[in-house]
């Protein structure tokens, strides 16, 4: 069975209006018990402001539960309830995320621990990043104008220099060291024995650590030396990775120079020599069905080097690779966006949760009710028009009456958001699947090959056919007989 948490953070103005906590933690048991999930911990920040809730003690023990397995997923209320600040919100799904836990939120109705919201959670997130990668593009943008203009970008010197006023002017204990960098690589044209002379010497880089032939290199290369510096010109594409930008993006700034354009360009020249024969493979392209990919024969099929086209080793069956990401985009669209495969389904949920909010609304008001009779006869009771005896006659079985129908109240609630996390979650989906099919020329290799990771189980490739089994929703067939469909294990499932 499923461990959950259950998440309580209630402010002071909502229990003000009668959203007391232990109505909040009911409400989520029953939505646990529904599911079938035992709840283990309970996290109460009753009355915790939601501008920061990451260092409250009881956050850190979630997160703490989380990590080690205690936890395989967290029940709360509303997104805003968990925590009102953006930042705090992202963080908490990262770490959820990264410890493979679900995050049930039962107003917005997101429940990543079924199979539609899975699929739901992965497009979000492929379009979130997406967007959040053209945020970065307008960034960089900016920074390439920036850097045109020949504006400082801030960050630190190249060695040797300093900023001051907004300029760059040599570094009175750096300088005299680079300068005699490049007279000992001139001299002895090794990078390896330039740092060891470096070392021996007791010079040590900006951050007090020995020189390096890597150290050394990416000095000797830096154009500041000779009179001028290159902002904007290289970006970072992994830990102690990066590559450079096209020249067009740089920007320059006049500096004074450390040595003679002459000495810097014999240096450089020395490098140059020894590179020009070294090999650099190219990086290796992203194919979207990899190891996805089988041909009915049974073997995998893979794309070779310069091939356009996925290839059956064994019984030579190929298909090129723009069909099958036009035929998966399609059948994305139809599965998923049409609206009709869904109607049905749809329907019966809706009728089931119009019955259900009926019932629930009777319910409320039956609370109602039974608390004014309580107080009228609370009321008669302090006037005198009521005996003691009569009074607990009454009040003892409408009492307990009351705590029975409170009691059941979670319960319906909780029924009423299982309902609606499965049929908004399905709606949401179809919307989503809209924009990704109209936005998926844009997506990045790498963003598509994730969708396609977390959607497709298995594609093959036959004489003329090409079956395609997706791994999380079921078929249109399962989808309308019931309900509890949605919330079955996930499983290859053909396609209809």
């Amino acid at each position: 069975m499923k461990p959950v948490g259950i998440w309580i953070r209630v402010s002071t103005e909502d229990q003000a209006h009668g959203e007391s906590p232990q109505h909040h933690e009911a409400r989520a048991r029953e939505y646990a018990k529904w599911n079938g999930w035992t709840v283990k911990e309970v996290y109460d920040l009753a009355g915790v402001s939601g501008k920061t809730v990451m260092e409250h003690p009881e956050a850190k023990r979630m997160l703490a539960d989380i990590k080690r397995g205690h936890i395989s997923g967290l029940i709360f209320s509303k997104l805003a309830r968990l925590a009102r600040n953006t930042k705090e919100l992202l963080d908490f799904s990262d770490l959820f995320r990264q410890s493979h836990a679900d995050m049930i939120s039962l107003q917005e109705k997101i429940d990543t621990s079924t199979p539609a919201g899975r699929l739901f959670y992965t497009m979000i997130a492929a379009m979130a990043q997406w967007e959040r990668e053209e945020i970065a593009d307008r960034v960089k943008a900016s920074i390439s104008i920036r850097a045109k203009l020949g504006k400082p970008m801030g960050g630190n010197p190249p060695y040797g220099y300093q900023w001051k006023e907004k300029k760059l002017i040599p570094e009175p204990n750096e300088a005299p060291i680079r300068k005699r960098l490049y007279e000992l690589f001139l001299a002895n044209r090794r990078k390896g024995t330039v740092a060891k002379a470096l070392n021996d010497a007791g010079y040590r880089t900006r951050k007090g650590c020995k020189w390096s032939d890597i150290t050394v290199g990416r000095v000797l290369r830096c154009t500041s030396a000779k009179g001028i510096y290159h902002i904007n010109r290289t970006r970072k594409t992994g830990d102690w990775q990066w590559e450079q930008k096209p020249e067009a993006e740089w920007g320059s700034i006049e500096t004074e120079a450390i040595v003679p354009e002459e000495l810097w360009n014999q240096c450089n020249q020395i490098l140059d020599d020894y590179e020009k024969n070294r090999h650099r493979p190219a990086r290796k392209p992203v194919q979207l069905f990899a190891g996805l990919t089988h041909c009915a024969c049974g073997q995998k099929m893979y794309v070779k080097a310069n091939s356009p086209k996925y290839i059956c080793q064994k019984c030579h069956n190929k298909i090129p690779i723009v069909d099958l990401e036009a035929i998966l985009r399609d059948e994305l669209r139809g599965y998923f966006a049409a609206p009709e495969r869904i109607a049905e389904h749809l329907q019966n949920i809706d009728k089931g949760l119009q019955d259900k909010e009926r019932l629930l609304e009777s319910h409320k008001a039956e609370v109602r009710k039974l608390r004014d009779d309580m107080a009228r006869t609370h009321r008669l009771y302090l006037d005198g028009n009521l005996t003691s005896q009569g009074f607990g006659e009454f009040y003892k079985p409408a009492e307990e009456r009351l705590n029975q129908l409170v009691a059941e109240l979670p319960k319906l609630e909780a029924q009423i958001d299982h309902i609606k996390v499965s049929n908004l979650s399905t709606e949401e989906i179809i919307a989503e699947a809209k924009t990704l099919y109209d936005r998926w020329p844009e997506l990045p290799v790498d963003r598509r090959r994730g969708i396609v990771e977390s959607v497709v189980e298995k594609i093959t490739i036959g004489n003329g056919e090409i079956d395609i089994t997706l791994s999380y929703l079921p078929s249109s067939e399962e989808m309308v007989k019931s309900q509890q469909a949605l919330h079955r294990p996930s499983a290859p499932i053909p396609r209809p």
